[in-house]
């Protein structure tokens, strides 16, 4: 149920269930993580606290940081598209029905597009590219008289637009000048929303640079003066984010239209905001958009864009409202028949912490309008949800973890977090995305002894002897951030290097192994070990190597505990 006063302050509060809260301690380790009838069996550190559970990562603080607590897991899912299948004999009878109407429609969608095309064309012709004139310093808009001509691939646009079966669109409000807000920035549920602001505003666009090698479409987006961005280069979002600021400051280029959620959502959530169109500093007008449907969910989710386009085409209708949030006072908000006019705020700097206000109040005034719950998806949760349907897993959903607030409260990037997806995706995951301690020891080549279980069960808060990849993304993270971490890492790799080479070799890391008390691997499980840890793959593991393994998987010091304090593990019988 969508809540009625979602706060800014929710907008960075996980909503799954395995969030870190505060847990009592006991003995130097959660209090809720108890395993007493393990305890005794369990592998423990000479002279460490013995009846303490026997927690494999004592030795990283004097006292056990409080790890999360149970709570319901929430269904939401920001991605799932509700109508992905075909809904039956009515969906069968619609399509058939609607058969020559849809020829009809691609005939027109088809014509629409070449002639918006051949009008894009004739407009650029002789003008310098924009990826030349975005290395300009100051390069100006596009001329008077090429604006007018694209208004030809503007109706073309409405014609596409038509051809989809959106005969109509509701709008609630309409645009505030450009001198008020210069930045517009909209919710994202589907493909439609872009064809539609291209007609309505003709912005300038925030476009991924692998968009400009789209047929027809590369041409278009350049028509609109784009500013090109890759998300994963800081270099280049720096780029953009002064690129946006120019363009803003300047009425002589159109207003810059962003989506902030930077992918396409089922329009029942709103994920977070990305910054980049909050850190300039300018007035942003919110605008949101619905699509009101029964049988058709028009969003661009867990569906083709093949088979998304088949519907819309076998449609008698698609719904869609506009609302647009006007900008009016910094104080006050008041409703005037259909127009909504929101606070908009202006932050006194340009510094990352007042842009991620600016975003969250933004973020707010769009969820309350929706009455939608705003959350801590990001668009690296589409990109793990998407790995995890590439590799053939089913509840592909299960697999998402809160990305925007695991960034926030650990520091971990979306790269980080997909190189671990990759390592647990080797693991076997069941069909609900859990794995179980075997499976898990079995990728690095250990075997599931006491010491392995201990470990493991770090993880597995729930105690059902499987975890999920949120659970061991959040468990890494969490040791990482230990104060002792680095320290603990560096002082493994000194006790354990052979002081001939400088390196760990394979007998080196046998002794670690034996003086952890792991049970005898095969040559073939110490290999995979070995080569999990020797980064780049020279047959040694270098200090950088031992470094870059436990920064990724930092449970493994745990193998290195003995070592590290100058003590063996016993195990208690």
């Amino acid at each position: 149920m969508a809540s009625r006063n979602p706060s800014p302050a929710s907008l960075s509060t996980p909503l799954l269930s395995d969030s870190i809260s505060p847990t009592p301690t006991t003995n130097g380790h959660a209090g809720h993580h108890n395993h007493d009838d393990d305890d005794e069996e369990s592998p423990t550190v000479c002279g460490g606290d013995g009846g303490g559970g026997g927690d494999p990562f004592a030795f990283l603080s004097e006292d056990r940081p409080a790890w999360w607590s149970p709570r319901g897991v929430s269904p939401a899912d920001p991605f799932r598209n509700g109508t992905p299948g075909w809904c039956g004999a009515y969906e069968l009878v619609r399509a058939l029905v609607c058969a020559p109407v849809a020829a009809a429609r691609l005939v027109l969608f088809g014509l629409s597009i070449a002639v918006g095309y051949a009008a894009t064309w004739v407009a650029l012709r002789g003008w310098v590219d924009v990826r030349e004139r975005a290395a300009q310093e100051g390069a100006g808009p596009m001329p008077a008289w090429r604006r007018r001509l694209m208004w030809i691939t503007r109706i073309s646009a409405r014609c596409i637009l038509f051809s989809f079966g959106y005969h109509w669109i509701r709008r609630k409000g309409k645009p505030a000048p450009r001198e008020l807000a210069p930045i517009v920035v909209s919710n994202h549920v589907s493909y439609i929303e872009p064809i539609y602001f291209f007609y309505e505003l003709f912005p300038t666009i925030v476009s991924s640079d692998s968009h400009d090698s789209i047929p027809f479409v590369g041409t278009i987006i350049r028509a609109m003066q784009v500013i090109y961005v890759d998300r994963f280069s800081p270099a280049s979002r720096k780029s953009a984010v002064n690129e946006i600021k120019r363009k803003a400051a300047c009425n002589s280029f159109p207003r810059v239209l962003l989506f902030p959620e930077g992918t396409t959502t089922n329009g029942r959530f709103l994920i977070s905001f990305q910054h980049g169109a909050f850190i300039p500093g300018y007035p942003v007008q919110p605008v949101i958009v619905r699509y009101p449907h029964v049988h058709f969910d028009q969003s661009w989710g867990n569906i083709s864009l093949g088979k998304l386009m088949f519907k819309m085409f076998t449609q008698f209708h698609n719904f869609m409202e506009v609302h647009t949030l006007i900008p009016f006072s910094l104080e006050c908000k008041i409703f005037m028949s259909l127009v909504e006019y929101l606070p908009v705020v202006y932050p006194p700097e340009i510094k990352q912490e007042n842009a991620l206000h600016f975003a969250e109040n933004t973020s707010y005034a769009m969820a309350h309008a929706l009455n939608v719950i705003p959350t801590s998806y990001s668009y690296g949760d589409s990109m793990i949800m998407a790995r995890a349907v590439e590799d053939g897993k089913v509840n592909c959903s299960n697999y998402m973890v809160e990305m925007a607030w695991v960034k926030e409260t650990y520091g971990v990037s979306t790269s980080e977090a997909m190189a671990l997806l990759e390592d647990f995706l080797c693991m076997s995951p069941d069909k609900d995305g859990r794995v179980n301690a075997q499976d898990f020891w079995a990728h690095f080549g250990l075997n599931c002894t006491p010491l392995c279980k201990k470990i493991f069960q770090y993880f597995d808060f729930e105690a059902k002897e499987s975890i999920t990849f949120r659970q061991f993304l959040i468990g890494c993270a969490h040791l990482r951030k230990q104060p002792s971490f680095q320290d603990a890492c560096e002082t493994a790799f000194e006790r354990c290097r052979n002081p001939l080479t400088s390196h760990i070799g394979r007998e080196q890391l046998a002794d670690v192994l034996r003086s952890s008390m792991l049970e005898l691997m095969t040559d073939n499980g110490m290999m995979k070990l070995f080569k999990t840890l020797d980064v780049d793959d020279d047959d040694g593991i270098s200090k950088d190597d031992l470094m870059a393994s436990l920064r990724k998987l930092p449970f493994m010091i745990a193998l290195f505990a003995g070592r590290i304090n100058g003590e063996v593990y016993i195990e208690i019988v």
